[in-house]
This record gives C-alpha cells, structure tokens and sequence, in this order.
C-alpha cells in the first residue's frame, strides 16, 4: 500500500467512513463506481481497485463495442488511481464517502481511454506556457416522478417560474433537500434555483482549476442522482428530455490565470478588456467549433436543444454579454473576465469536453490566431457566422474531418467516442426511422433519461 492510501485509510476511520465509494467518468459519460470496505484499503495495491477495459466501450443499453481493440484484444485490465484528497463524506448515507479516480493500465503508465487522463495532459500542456486553465460548470437539470410502469413526468407543470424558489416550485422540497446535502458535501455549491422550464433546476458551484472542477461538478453529478432517487424521484441532465420544454444547457466559463493567481484574461488597455491570450483562446474555440459540437452535445437527443430562437447555439459565433452567441464574454473584467461557452448540454461528459475545449484554445493560442468579429444583437440571425452541425451524425463527420484537434487530443479516445456515437445512430435509425420525429422518442427516454 502506499504512503498517500494509509493516510486515507486512517483519515476515513477517523471520519468514521466505512465504505469509500470509488467514482470516475467512462468515455460517454456514465458515472462509473465500485465501493470499497475501508477496513481492506490497506491491502489496496497500486492505487486503486481493477476494472474490465471493457467499461470504456459499453453502451448505456450493455452493448460491448470494440473500440480501440479492446474487445479483440481480451478485455484486459485497467487500474483506478484514487486521487486520495478528493474523498467527501455524503451526508445523505452516513459512513459513506465519495472519492474521484483516474485511471492507469497495469503497467502504470496512464490509460488513455480514459477522459480525465485527457484533461490531465491537456492541462499540463497549459502549465508548460505558465498558463493555468480554471473552470467554472453550470449544469442545469430536470427533476421527473415515475409513473407506475416505470416511464417519467415532470415534477411539476406551470410555466414562468425562471429564477424562482420556494414552494411553487418545489412543493416537495425535493430541490431545498437537495440543496442543502450537495452544501454538506463540501464540493463547492453556493447557489441553485428553478429554471425556465417546468421542473427544471440549476445549482451554481464554485469554479476551480480544471481538473479540480471537473472531478467537482462529477462528484455534483453523482449526488443530484443519488440524493433524488433516495426520494423517490429521478434526476436527468439528458439535454432534451420533453419535446414541449427547453433543453437542459452544460454552459462552461473559462479563464487562464498565471501560476500566481492572476487572471490573463483581462488587459485593461484594450477597449473591449480582453487579453490578447484571451482573443487567441476565441479564435481557437471557433475555428473548431463544428468539431466541438459532437463533443459537448454528445447523444442524439442533444440535437432537440440547438437551434435559432432557442437560448442554445446555433451559429460559430461569439458576443460580447450575448446570450443568442456560442461563447458570450460575461461583462465583468480585472479578475472576473472569462468566456461562457454555452455551446455543451448536460449530457456532456465534464473531463472530455473541458479536455476539448481547452485543447481548441490551446490551439489559438499557440498558432496565433484572431477570432472573427464580435456577433452584435441578436446573433441567430447573423448569416456571416457559419451554423453549427445540428445532428449528431453531422457533428461526428466535422470532428472526424478535424485533424488538427483530433490530434491535439491524441491518443484513441476520440477514435472510441466516435464508435460508440455511431452506434448509437445505428441504433436509433433501426428502432425509429433515418429521420427525427418532432417529438422526444421513447428510444431516446429509454437510452438517456436515467444514465446521462
């Protein structure tokens, strides 16, 4: 055992934590776990438990695909790295404690299958220039009650309540409960409230360093789910879960700061207060914005959400306070300026798209690049910005053709998130038909609602 799981072992008994519940993100954004009986951990060898290779390319439905030869070549094993100072007790199940986990192949060098050694590299790419991306996740999400033959309803009906809390929109308390256990959990929740939609909600979490953040807003994910279904309820981040309600957004702020602290973002001797650094990152996020879409609107489903008039991208296109842009630049500046990309929904998975991103803009700013002008008014209607891809099969075709950011991410992950996304359309067209129906399918329901 080494030195840093001893010091976890006794700081979990001393927690009085008996059972540490290992979590980390598989390729297309299911949470994967095993729990751990604390009393063994020191019999825990090379820094976590095993699992089957086999996880990164199983569909939601257990299909097993092969994927960078995993299935041809056996199946064989990875081994899970705790990251030991990631562990928060859950308040909801006492004796119990999250902690997030990357993920190495036997031979201890790192799996790159795995979307956190992704983000992992990227960011260290990032350190290597003095420059320290930091995040900030805004996820929003639908709360369901399930009918007796295991289909969904929203949790409650009426219109208009955006912005709202209190009993009117949450006559359960289900979201007040929630609240409060998410705070206890220590991840960094500050703030939450009802959405635009009938039973939708967010919570606003503190930004971080990116890895830090992203192992965060997993933890978030996993207790929104957990801490619901212990109700009775279902929680879903699914980006189109009823055709008649607006879809659920992952929107992405995004910074560089120096190893100090200090923002980079900011020059308060330019007109607009952007950086130049800050410039290049847009122009990289824009000039493979088509490629990204896949990425940060990962399932079939997505696709419902974007389009003109609907608060959701549809154009390459960036804005200055605007939310109908891809990428609005909030208007504060000093230590607050950053970019909102609004382009992902809440089926994204946090490390592979934060990975995605960051590696565009990473791209901008080693080639130098300049955005296009900034999108002024209402930027659906700006036919100068070219529009997004707006089906899945579409977005995989720019990412496939992307050379440049596929080799940036490197490795095969993006080879195997294409493989499972193009079965996902196989699959689709065999149950429902080549083309979208207007309304949500029970096929999408079925593949997303409760898994994403």
């Amino acid at each position: 055992m080494t030195h840093s799981l001893a010091n976890l072992q006794s700081e979990l008994i001393a927690a009085e934590i008996d059972v540490l519940r290992v979590i980390y993100a598989d390729i297309i954004g299911t949470i994967r776990s095993k729990d751990l009986l604390v009393s063994e951990l020191d019999k825990i060898h090379h820094g976590g438990p095993t699992f089957c290779q086999g996880v990164w390319v199983t569909t939601t439905q257990g299909g097993v695909l092969d994927g960078a030869d995993v299935l041809s070549n056996g199946l064989e094993d990875f081994v899970t790295q705790i990251v030991t100072d990631s562990w928060r007790a859950l308040p909801w199940e006492p004796g119990v404690a999250y902690v997030v986990a990357g993920a190495n192949n036997p031979d201890m060098t790192p799996n790159e299958l795995a979307p956190r050694t992704l983000l992992e590299r990227i960011v260290n790419e990032y350190k290597e220039l003095g420059l320290v991306p930091v995040a900030g996740p805004e996820l929003e999400f639908y709360i369901a009650d399930v009918n007796d033959d295991g289909t969904y309803r929203r949790a409650i009906n009426p219109s208009g309540r955006v912005y709202t809390s209190g009993a009117t929109v949450d006559p359960k308390g289900t979201f007040l409960h929630l609240l409060r256990m998410l705070d206890r959990l220590r991840i960094g929740v500050f703030a939450g409230n009802h959405e635009f939609s009938p039973s939708q909600y967010e919570i606003n979490i503190w930004h971080g360093e990116a890895l830090d953040a992203c192992d965060r807003i997993w933890m978030l994910k996993a207790g929104v789910k957990d801490v619901i279904a212990r109700l009775g309820q279902a929680a879903t981040f699914s980006g189109k879960p009823w055709s008649d309600e607006g879809g659920s957004g992952f929107h992405l702020h995004l910074s560089l700061e120096s190893p100090t602290g200090e923002n980079l973002m900011h020059d308060a001797s330019a007109d607009d207060g952007l950086s130049t650094i800050a410039r290049r990152m847009i122009a990289g996020i824009m000039e493979h914005a088509p490629a990204l879409v896949a990425i940060c609107n990962p399932t079939i489903n997505s696709f419902r959400r974007l389009g003109p008039d609907t608060l959701a991208p549809y154009r390459a296109n960036w804005g200055f306070d605007n939310r109908s842009a891809m990428v609005r630049i909030p208007p504060e500046r000093g230590g607050g300026t950053r970019l909102e990309i609004r382009l992902g929904d809440g089926a994204a998975n946090a490390y592979l798209m934060t990975a995605a991103l960051l590696a565009a803009g990473l791209d901008g700013i080693r080639r130098e690049l300049e955005p296009p002008a900034a999108a002024v008014g209402y930027a659906y209607e700006d036919e100068s910005c070219p529009v997004l891809p707006m089906t899945l099969g579409d977005a995989l075709d720019a990412l496939r053709a992307d050379e440049r950011l596929r080799e940036l991410m490197g490795g095969p992950l993006v080879d195997v998130f294409e493989v499972m996304k193009r079965d996902e359309i196989e699959r689709f067209t065999e149950a429902v038909g080549p083309d979208m129906p207007d309304e949500v399918t029970e096929w999408e329901v079925k593949e997303y609602f409760l898994d994403l």
